[in-house]
C-alpha cells in the first residue's frame, strides 16, 4: 500500500497484507502483542505481579504496597507477648550459634531480638529491600553494639542473601508484599542450609488488604520447592493470623 496525500492506492501485495493481519487477529496474536509471566516493578516486594506457575502459565494475585511510613510503629511494647516470639524462635530452632535470616526485616524489631538469641557466635541477616531500612537497622544495630548483625538490600525478585547460609528464617507479616513470591522463594530456598527452617506470619486476607489466605501462601511455597512442617494460630488472638514453619522438599 502506498499513501499520497489522502488518497491510498492499494497494490496486491498490500492487499496480501491486510489479510495476513485480519487473520493474525482472528486466531488471538495481536500485532505487537508481547507474552510476560510478570509485570515489571521498579522498588519493593510489592504490586500486582505475577509468577511462573507449574504450566509455565502465567498467575496474577493481588499484593500490598509495602509501608513505608514511620518504622517506630513496629515497636509497639507489648509485641513481644502479643506474638509470643520467643515460641517463635523456638520452633523455627534459633539457638546460640545459628544463622538467622529476617527477611523484610522493617524497624528490625525482630533483628535485634535474634541477634540476642544467637550470641556473639551466631549470625543475622537482615534483608529488606528499602534502602532507609537498612539505613535504621545499621543505625540501630551500631547503637545497641551488635557485631552478629550484617544487612542486605535484597531485590524484588531475590533476597541476595549467599548461598547455603542460614539454619532459620522468619517473615514477619512481609509475605503478602511479595509481588514475585515463587521467584523470590526459589531464591530463598538456596540461601538455606540443610534442615533449615523457614517461618511466615501472617493473616488472613485477600492480597491487597495485607493479609493473604494460608492456602496460598502454601500453594505457592509448595511451586517454590517448599513443604509444611507446622501449622500454628497463637501469633495473635484475633483468628485470622497464622504462622506457618516450611522446610526445603
Amino acid at each position: 500500500m502506498r499513501t499520497t496525500g489522502l488518497v491510498t492506492r492499494w497494490t496486491p501485495s498490500a492487499a496480501l497484507l491486510l489479510l495476513l493481519m485480519f487473520a493474525a487477529c482472528g486466531s488471538g496474536i495481536g500485532m505487537g502483542q508481547t507474552s510476560a509471566v510478570g509485570q515489571t516493578v521498579t522498588a519493593g516486594h510489592a504490586g500486582t505481579a505475577g509468577h511462573a506457575g507449574t504450566a509455565g502459565q502465567a498467575t496474577q494475585r493481588p499484593t500490598s504496597t509495602p509501608y513505608s511510613g514511620d518504622l517506630g510503629i513496629f515497636e509497639y511494647p507489648d509485641r513481644d507477648k502479643k506474638l509470643q516470639i520467643g515460641r517463635v524462635m523456638d520452633l523455627l530452632g534459633i539457638q546460640p550459634g545459628r544463622s538467622v535470616a529476617d527477611v523484610g526485616a522493617g524497624s528490625g524489631w525482630f533483628t535485634l531480638r535474634a541477634a540476642q538469641r544467637v550470641g556473639p557466635a551466631g549470625t543475622v541477616y537482615a534483608e529488606d529491600i528499602n534502602p532507609k531500612a537498612i539505613e535504621s537497622i545499621e543505625a540501630r544495630v551500631k547503637k545497641e553494639r551488635l557485631g552478629n548483625v550484617r544487612t542486605v538490600l535484597g531485590m524484588p525478585d531475590d533476597v541476595k542473601l549467599p548461598p547455603k547460609s542460614v539454619d532459620a528464617v522468619l517473615m514477619l507479616k512481609v509475605y503478602h508484599e511479595i509481588a514475585h513470591p515463587v521467584p523470590v522463594m526459589q531464591a530463598l530456598h538456596r540461601a538455606l542450609k540443610p534442615g533449615a527452617k523457614v517461618g511466615i506470619i501472617d493473616r488472613n486476607g485477600n492480597g491487597s488488604d495485607h493479609g493473604l489466605d494460608r492456602e496460598v501462601v502454601e500453594q505457592e511455597m509448595s511451586e517454590a520447592g517448599f513443604k509444611v512442617e507446622g501449622r500454628y494460630d497463637f501469633t495473635k488472638a484475633d483468628g485470622q493470623d497464622y504462622f506457618l514453619v516450611f522446610m526445603a522438599r
